[in-house]
């Protein structure tokens, strides 16, 4: 085989593996210094892919807002007016005072709870001379009242006085990552979101604090229990009622993955505190410092914009101390933190693939030489 031949062997190869192996990301166009956003070149994503460099001056505007303490004076109202409403299956304690023959006495061998009058399917209690009462959706002062009325044709000034010894009409649940899920029964006492979980043991360790659900009457509404406890903020704090339902998602959708020239590349978990764009290259390692790209730190994030496909914002970390606007850009869910490889690298890769390949190219070229000086 002629050096030409071989030559032209080469060339075809080259020419095979002309674009390099290996995810990349362009960085040279992608940087500026003068506009806020930037699209890729590739006309077939011009209009989809939107870039926005992190630099000082621009990271604040991407910064997530931190919840503030504010006062829920709408809550506080709802508390102060609150009142309990008898429903079917609670027991009333009822006491007329100086006339023990029309009070159940409670000893030893039998609790209020047993005592008591229960409230039937019907909504009523059955009360010596009146008979029945119609209890369900009253208040405890409303159902005195009657009482006392109604008893009056029998009793001169009757002293009625009515409690509850056991609720066990009204429940709300909570669900999901909290120490102790179940029901929880609605009393005279209110219940508020933040009672309901500390009731139940407080939140489990893979909880997403951040994205709890109250569903009531068939509509959700998502709170943040990460803004109410940490950052107190109590608009999140809401009055409970009877049916809802208090769900505490795992924290399984709580990740973004880091890929590219790092040391270990790896899916990560945001934690609680949340996860920043520097402290997830520094859980990774770092990046590989002999074959990254500096300049080419990517985070890859779903568009919210239904004409787009995705939102790149680009950190530029030739200069260590920009590691610190990183430490400003927080990740959500599913972001991909993906760092580029330099063009030599990706050379060496190319280069590495093509090794066997030329190996055995040069091995036949020398065998023919070998071959034509030994007919000569």
């Amino acid at each position: 085989m002629s050096k030409n031949s071989i030559a032209g062997v080469l060339t075809m190869v080259l020419l095979a593996g002309c674009s390099l192996p290996g995810s990349h990301l362009p960085t040279s166009h992608l940087l500026t210094s003068n506009k806020e956003t930037e699209t890729t070149q590739d006309s077939s994503l011009e209009q989809q892919v939107s870039i926005y460099p992190l630099t000082a001056q621009q990271v604040v505007q991407f910064k997530q807002q931190i919840p503030q303490a504010t006062s829920n004076p709408d809550l506080d109202l709802a508390i102060a007016k609150y009142e309990y409403r008898v429903g079917v299956g609670d027991v009333l304690n009822i006491t007329i005072w100086d006339h023990p023959e029309l009070t159940i006495p409670a000893g030893s061998y039998r609790s209020s709870e047993e005592a008591g009058n229960w409230v039937h399917a019907d909504g009523t209690i059955f009360y010596p001379y009146i008979g029945k009462v119609n209890v369900v959706g009253k208040s405890v002062t409303e159902i005195r009242i009657d009482i006392a009325k109604r008893l009056s044709k029998y009793i001169e000034s009757p002293q009625v006085d009515v409690n509850i010894a056991a609720f066990r009409s009204q429940k709300t649940y909570i669900t999901g990552e909290v120490q102790k899920p179940g029901q929880q029964p609605i009393t005279n006492i209110p219940l508020t979101l933040l009672d309901a979980v500390n009731r139940a043991g407080g939140l489990a360790e893979e909880a997403d604090w951040r994205n709890v659900t109250l569903t009531r009457h068939g509509k959700e509404q998502s709170l943040s229990l990460y803004a109410l406890m940490q950052r107190g903020d109590l608009t999140q704090n809401l009055l409970l009622e009877p049916g809802d339902i208090v769900h505490v998602p795992r924290n399984d959708n709580q990740k973004v993955f880091v890929l590219g020239e790092v040391s270990s590349p790896q899916m990560l978990k945001i934690d609680r505190a949340g996860m920043s764009l520097t402290e997830a290259l520094s859980s990774v390692g770092g990046i590989n410092e002999v074959a990254a790209d500096a300049s080419g730190v990517f985070v890859i994030r779903n568009s919210n914009k239904p004409d787009q496909v995705a939102d790149i914002y680009q950190l530029n970390i030739k200069d260590a101390t920009a590691l610190v606007i990183g430490t400003e850009f927080n990740l959500e869910p599913y972001d991909v933190v993906y760092v580029t490889a330099q063009p030599i690298s990706r050379w060496n890769r190319l280069m590495t693939q093509l090794l066997p390949t030329l190996t055995g190219i040069k091995n036949i070229a020398d065998a023919g030489n070998s071959y034509r000086a030994w007919g000569n």
